[in-house]
């Protein structure tokens, strides 16, 4: 069923296949060396492989029985009472730790990640902890201190050479224009991996890749700065959501293009810098709120005062 789905598709599987910053790599080489992990903290942004590597060492490096839960679904504390407590407590049958997966840990409540220290304390001997996280600021100290931590953000260079062998492998032709577009498409969406992977399946028709151009959105970005410089903001939320065919409606993307757009335009510095600042903060947002659109407009809306 997966196999039509790129993402999944090419998954990875083993710790061969998964991209890994030098240091990381030899950091889980000595895991596996050692057949035994510390509790682990992976931090990054969405699509980096955070939760694929947690599964890769329980399945692949230690092979040892494991309990996968979804913090961002089960967050309360009944969570780590019942079902963290009741399988971190019991030794495995092979006599192996046992490792318990907590993805997206930075969606726990307050109660059940102080609630988990003592868990990840007490039963320290038999059972293991790999928590996952996009901002890693939302995991309390007491917990960011019993683990071990690694930012698995990957090199851009391997990903584009995963890239390449799924194109390949798919059997994709590709040019050398299309080579340069994929690297540029790569670098814009990085390090989220699994976007660019989504979105190059999305791109293809037939073997064959056509990339949609993003000079649309850029210009579009720029005449937007030039409308808010004219003191045309007012309409602009209109004018926007009427041309959102520009951007694919895809407000962090067209915030990144006025990001770079307004890094070119000549104005003060300090007004620049302000600038900048705001849609920065409008981009940090854009990870939390419920409507990109609204939260794009209300970066407008401060670029103009």
């Amino acid at each position: 069923m997966f196999d039509s789905l790129w993402v999944e598709k090419y998954r990875p599987k083993t710790l061969g296949d998964i991209i890994l910053s030098d240091d990381n790599l030899s950091i889980i080489e000595k895991y596996q060396t050692e057949n035994e992990i510390p509790n682990l903290l992976f931090a990054g942004c969405q699509g980096v492989g955070k939760t694929t590597l947690a599964k890769i060492l329980v399945n692949d490096v230690l092979e040892c029985q494991y309990l996968y839960i979804n913090a961002s679904d089960e967050n309360g504390i009944d969570t780590i009472r019942s079902k963290v407590t009741q399988f971190a407590q019991t030794r495995s049958l092979d006599g192996k730790i046992k490792v318990i997966i907590l993805d997206e840990c930075d969606g726990l409540s307050q109660d059940a990640q102080r609630a988990l220290r003592n868990t990840m304390e007490e039963y320290a001997e038999i059972t293991r902890f790999i928590l996952t996280a996009n901002y890693s600021h939302r995991i309390i100290p007491a917990l960011q201190s019993r683990c071990q931590s690694l930012d698995l953000t990957p090199p851009l260079t391997g990903c584009k050479k995963r890239i390449d062998i799924i194109l390949e492998s798919e059997g994709v032709s590709v040019d050398k224009k299309q080579d340069e577009q994929i690297a540029q498409f790569i670098k814009n969406t990085y390090p989220d991996l699994r976007k660019v992977i989504n979105e190059l399946q999305k791109f293809c028709k037939e073997k064959k890749l056509a990339i949609k151009d993003n000079t649309n959105c850029d210009t579009f970005a720029k005449n937007i700065i030039t409308l808010i410089d004219k003191g045309a903001v007012l309409k602009l939320r209109k004018h926007i959501i009427e041309n959102e065919d520009k951007f694919n409606s895809d407000y962090p993307a067209l915030l990144r293009s006025m990001f770079d757009a307004l890094d070119e335009v000549k104005m003060p510095e300090e007004k620049k810098k302000m600038r900048l600042v705001i849609i920065a903060e409008a981009l940090y947002r854009s990870a939390f709120v419920a409507d990109q659109e609204i939260n794009c407009y209300s970066c407008l809306i401060q670029l103009s005062s």
